[in-house]
């Protein structure tokens, strides 16, 4: 499993035990859901900038957001 992939269903993993949509997700970190769902199917990662705000909103350390499951 590659780094988007484990990404991408850590961030599914994360937004769904939190309760979160999409929309929701990318309104508190300020990109588009289209963004999200990006994220989500292994597209792309998020830009490592947004890497500490998307750990606050999970509640996680930035390591657990890497962590493969």
């Amino acid at each position: 499993m590659d780094v988007n992939e484990t990404v991408a269903k850590n961030v599914v993993y994360f937004r769904n035990l939190l309760g979160l949509s999409q929309n929701k997700l990318a309104e508190k970190l300020g990109v588009s859901p289209q963004a999200i769902s990006k994220w989500e199917r292994g597209i792309c990662c998020p830009d490592i900038s947004l890497l500490p705000a998307l750990s606050r909103v999970f509640e996680v350390s930035i390591d657990e957001l890497f962590k493969k499951r």
